[in-house]
Order: C-alpha cells, then structure tokens, then sequence
C-alpha cells in the first residue's frame, strides 16, 4: 500500500482540480450542465484515482487505477482545448492550465513505469 498523500503527482492532481473548479466558476450558466460539469468530474476524478489506486491490494491493481487516472488527464486537457476554441477560457489561462495536465500525465505514466518494473 502506498501513501497517497505522499505522491507528488498527487498533490499536483490536486491543485489542479482546485484550479478547475476555480476557472469553471467563470464559465456562462448555459455550460453548468455541460462542459463545466465534465470538467470537474474528470479533474476530481485524477487524483481520486490515484488514492484509490494507492489502497489496493497490489501493484497491478494500482497500476489500474493509474491509467484510468491517465485517460481523465487527457479527457480535461481535450476539454481545456475545446473551452480555448470555443472563447470560454482565454489563451494564457487555457496554456497555463495545458502545462498542468502535460506534467501530470508524465507524472502518472512515470509512476506506472516505476510501479510495473518493481
């Protein structure tokens, strides 16, 4: 079993989500129920399934839980580059918030990797 709150990747997971429940709060009311809300889900669900994945019986079961986490990542930046295109988030914000999920997707897979060869 490992700690989870010990993960960088993580407590990164973590700002994250925060950041995206933030951003979202600037978003129309007509998304609420669209974007806004698939946005959070995914970014809650990166670093709840990292910790999820941490209390598992066994590597391989975390490793599971690691690569669900990995496609939430790449479902929010798919997300963060459709509110860019649409005008609901603006450049600086969309890059800032693209850099996050980049690093925690190397992170994920990184973790993956160590926890696959041990």
């Amino acid at each position: 079993m490992h700690n989870f709150k010990d993960l960088k990747v993580w407590q990164k997971a973590i700002d994250l989500a925060v950041d995206i429940c933030e951003t979202m709060s600037s978003y129309p009311n007509e998304e609420k129920y669209g974007l806004v809300s698939q946005m959070k889900r995914c970014s809650v669900s990166i670093p709840s399934n990292i910790a999820e994945g941490s209390g598992r019986g066994s590597d391989k079961e975390f490793n599971h839980f690691l690569n669900i986490s990995q496609g939430s990542v790449f479902e929010l930046e798919t997300q963060l580059i459709i509110s860019n295109r649409l005008a609901l988030l603006d450049d600086n914000s969309a890059s800032d918030l693209i850099a996050k999920t980049s690093e925690i997707q190397k992170m994920v897979f990184s973790l993956g990797n160590k926890i696959r060869k041990a």
